[in-house]
């Protein structure tokens, strides 16, 4: 019996507040870099020159502009099952015999006893993470910006 408390105590402690709370600093931290990407692909469209007649553009000033992404939701989902089932098992069985033998009177008696006790347990888990990613327009003071310093009339 001490087993099967033992398990028990373990399914019902699971660190489910410690999960939730790694999974939202993953996703934090996956959202930085998300934004990061973002940020270099900009700085990298920005040193893309392109000619185009007798004049160079970069890829912002054409109007390129890097892709942004942010996680829209995220669901931790867990599953446990367990089982547990204790048996106990008891038998008797008496045996005897009687015989007389050369005027000798003989009796035996036979006692057999057994006693089992059976404890077992089964558990079964699955879990799961999902993560939504949805694609935003570049924000609104970036875009602002590039046609400020990228304006220029094109004949």
């Amino acid at each position: 019996m001490p087993e099967t408390i033992a398990v028990t105590r373990a399914l019902v402690t699971a660190p489910l507040p410690q999960i939730i709370e790694k999974l939202g600093l993953a996703i934090a931290q996956a959202q930085f870099a998300l934004d990061t990407n973002s940020v270099e692909l900009a700085k990298i469209m920005a040193e893309t020159e392109v000619d185009i007649g007798d004049e160079t553009h970069n890829l912002l000033s054409l109007g390129f502009l890097p892709s942004f992404y942010s996680f829209s939701e995220a669901t931790v989902e867990a599953k446990l099952s367990f089982t547990m089932t204790e048996s106990t098992e008891t038998s008797v069985s008496v045996g005897a015999s009687v015989g007389v033998s050369y005027g000798v009177f003989m009796a035996a008696a036979s006692v057999d006893v057994s006693y089992a006790r059976k404890f077992s347990v089964s558990t079964e888990g699955a879990s799961s993470i999902a993560a939504r990613l949805v694609s935003l327009p570049a924000p609104d003071i970036f875009t602002q910006i590039l046609k400020r310093n990228f304006e220029q009339s094109i004949e």
